[in-house]
């Protein structure tokens, strides 16, 4: 019987995904793969093993040390830049990941990084907190047929290089201009009108075609087992985050629905993640935010300061505005697949005393255990994980207090009173 899980961040990234995909993926059967089903090389999933391997993973499936295949699907942006980079730590991790790779992948160029990073460093204090590498830029261009450049496009060197450079003497300037970026000085002048840089690209691509397997969108229909690995989170969501701080992607249920249908898959085990507290790793709101450590004993080595994200934020976690955007995700499924909600909290372990969180509009303490049953039960959920610490062996399975005690119908209050916040 196939099955399918799927990952889920249901804040504004940074919660657990590759913690939680490779724990998912040391418990999975043989015929398993890992797909990506959204955003691209821009992603930050770490992945630490219990016996001390650790990879942040950005254009792998976070199964990879577990030793499962990547398929990445029409929906991923492929950057074979930053993929070869990826390869070689890996490699040097004693890992050969094993790839797949849909020919209708929207690829990224280093044209394409260069404006975002002109644009947002030009925004100065207004910048919306992109990671520099290209990615909405690449979606933007996409919809030109013009310049649009797809995965099965890299295989023909010469025409490559013809769009390489109409996207360099026509595309570039246009965005700009359209951007409100009329000088971008020397340097970047240079590195534009760089033919190095386009034929280092040109080798970049045929390198990565070597090292994947490209393969049509019927790919996916040949696993017995699927776990969809989601990038960035919920309140990211191009739809339904604060715009413009956020990414050029469907961060939810959405491209999955599209995939597993396509795939003959009935239902999917979707697991919500969030930490104990709430981050973001870039500019624009975040609620309750705090001018200090939620805890004081929270380290965190993945989201170091960046130049276009600045440094990592921290706030009270708001149950509230965590129930509500995974209803409205699930709520995406109604009418087409059969969704089981799960909770997946990382973080616990940095708890120390009492948890505090926010419920309707309030700052509450709980006991970790009495906060992660609280929240499952506001998004209905059935069993889950908890994760007391930053490999999969700190990973626990949680079984339901009770069966789905919250359907869709009552969830807005039972939530709250199991801890008599009302």
């Amino acid at each position: 019987m196939k099955t399918a899980k799927v990952i889920i961040g249901g804040a504004f990234g940074d919660e657990g995904k590759g913690l939680f995909t490779d724990y998912l993926a040391a418990e999975s059967e043989a015929g398993t793969c890992v797909v990506r089903f959204n955003g691209g090389a821009q992603a930050g999933h770490t992945v630490q093993t219990p016996e001390g391997r650790r990879h942040v993973f950005g254009h792998f499936g976070s199964g990879s040390l577990a030793g499962l295949p990547t398929f990445l699907s029409s929906y991923f942006v492929c950057n074979p830049v930053i993929f070869l980079r990826e390869l070689r730590q890996l490699a040097a991790l004693g890992v050969t990941p094993c790839v797949y790779a849909d020919k209708n992948c929207a690829v990224t160029t280093p044209y394409d990084m260069m404006i975002n990073q002109i644009v947002e460093q030009a925004r100065g204090k207004n910048r919306h907190g992109s990671v520099g590498v290209g990615f909405g830029e690449t979606l933007e261009r996409q919809q030109n047929t013009v310049y649009a450049l797809r995965l099965d496009d890299l295989q023909d060197a010469d025409g490559l290089r013809r769009r390489l450079d109409l996207m360099r003497a026509d595309w570039v300037p246009k965005r700009l201009a359209a951007l409100g970026v009329t000088d971008i000085g020397e340097e970047w002048q240079r590195l534009l009108a760089s033919e190095t840089l386009r034929e280092h690209f040109i080798d970049d691509a045929a390198q990565f075609l070597a090292a994947i397997r490209p393969v049509g969108g019927g790919h996916l229909a040949q696993w017995e087992h699927v776990i969809f690995e989601g990038a960035q989170g919920l309140l990211l969501d191009q739809e339904r985050g604060w715009f413009p701080h956020v990414t050029r992607s469907y961060t939810g249920i959405r491209n999955v629905l599209t995939l597993a249908e396509a795939a003959g898959l009935d239902d999917l085990d979707v697991y919500y993640l969030t930490r104990s507290y709430t981050t973001r790793h870039g500019a624009g709101p975040l609620p309750h935010e705090l001018p200090h450590l939620p805890y004081a004993g929270i380290v965190d080595e993945t989201n170091r300061p960046n130049a276009y994200q600045g440094v990592l934020r921290f706030a009270w976690f708001d149950l509230d505005l965590f129930r509500d955007t995974v209803l409205r995700d699930l709520g995406d499924g109604q009418g087409r697949l059969t969704l089981r909600p799960h909770l997946a909290m990382s973080c616990l372990d940095q708890i120390e005393g009492e948890a505090r969180y926010i419920a309707q509009g309030r700052l509450h303490s709980a006991g970790a255990d009495e906060l992660y049953e609280c929240v499952r039960c506001a998004i209905g959920g059935g069993d889950g994980l908890a994760s007391y610490g930053p490999t999969r062996a700190a990973i626990v399975p949680v079984a339901a207090f009770a069966p789905h005690p919250c359907s869709a119908a009552d969830i807005g209050n039972r939530a709250f009173e199991a801890l008599n916040v009302m």
